[in-house]
């Protein structure tokens, strides 16, 4: 496993941001910090596994040193978040699922993958 440093940030009547230096543009927010925690090991994953869909380099993390020499950090709280050594590729299924339940999950969310995957997750008992 590969651990990458995330940054939390929490503004007056906002909920808990986490952003990772190392890919940007992936970013989480969670009510908690418990839900901001679990939010930032689900984005962080589900990014890397884009990226390796994408043929696209995984960087090596950076230290967290520079990280937090950079002074558009100093108001961050930085912590680890782990990714598999090799991310999982995503593979594209059809299923057959029932259009009463499809409708429920699509209020649900905005992106049913992600929602079913995080589902299957819970139900075999391992976390994102």
């Amino acid at each position: 496993m590969t651990a990458y440093i995330a940054l939390l940030r929490k503004d007056a009547g906002s909920e808990y941001g986490v952003d990772f230096p190392d890919f940007p543009g992936c970013i989480t927010a969670g009510a908690t910090l418990e839900e901001a925690r679990v939010m930032a090991a689900e984005a962080l994953t589900l990014h890397v596994e884009g990226m390796a869909e994408d043929g696209e380099a995984i960087p090596q993390p950076s230290p967290l040193d520079v990280i937090m020499a950079d002074p558009d950090h100093a108001d961050a709280v930085a912590f680890l978040v782990d990714v598999p050594a090799e991310a999982s590729r995503a593979v594209r299924v059809n299923i057959t699922i029932p259009a009463d339940l499809l409708e429920q999950i699509d209020r649900a969310t905005n992106n049913r993958s992600k929602f079913l995957a995080n589902a299957a997750r819970a139900a075999l008992g391992r976390a994102a």
